[in-house]
């Protein structure tokens, strides 16, 4: 018997199903941005959601072999701007998953937090977007305690659940 796994598509599809849920709450309460938070060094719920799609952005690139955007470049001013961003990544994604590359190959790159290092691009792949799976569930507890509750169950186990 092989060990079961999960695909590149599969993981998409969760951060792509998460990131909507994200977008819909956020578009239906703006004001949840400049809600203080103290997340991966940001100052406001804003903040974090760009730290969020700029971690996107940037690894989307590496992976797509183009120049990388800087992070203060990226905006976190409106719900759209942000999600704006969290596109151009995903279309790079897709773009990238598509194409036949080697996945082992190890590239270089510079992280925010640990300076110069180097990793296969499927680590990258999978970082980058378990990263904002991870930041969200952060995110979820920040807005309940502020009194708005998500109203779509998060979990990966929701991906392919059948009531009965």
């Amino acid at each position: 018997m092989s060990m079961p796994v999960i695909s590149a598509d599969e993981l998409m599809a969760w951060s792509e199903r998460t990131s909507d849920g994200w977008q819909e709450l956020l578009t239906e309460h703006p004001e949840l941005l400049t809600l203080p938070c103290d997340i991966a060094g940001a100052k406001t719920v804003g903040e974090l959601l760009q730290h969020i799609v700029a971690v996107e952005l940037r690894y989307a690139e590496r992976l797509a072999e183009l120049p990388t955007t800087d992070s203060t470049d990226v905006s976190f001013a409106s719900v759209e701007e942000i999600y704006a961003t969290h596109a151009r990544a995903t279309e790079l994604f897709h773009q990238v998953t598509s194409s036949v590359i080697d996945w082992d190959k190890r590239i270089e790159f510079v992280t925010r937090s640990r300076g110069a290092a180097r990793a296969s691009r499927k680590t990258i792949l999978f970082h980058a977007l378990l990263h904002g799976i991870r930041h969200y569930a952060q995110l979820a507890t920040l807005v309940r305690q502020h009194g708005v509750t998500p109203g779509w169950p998060m979990d990966y186990l929701f991906m392919d659940m059948e009531r009965i």
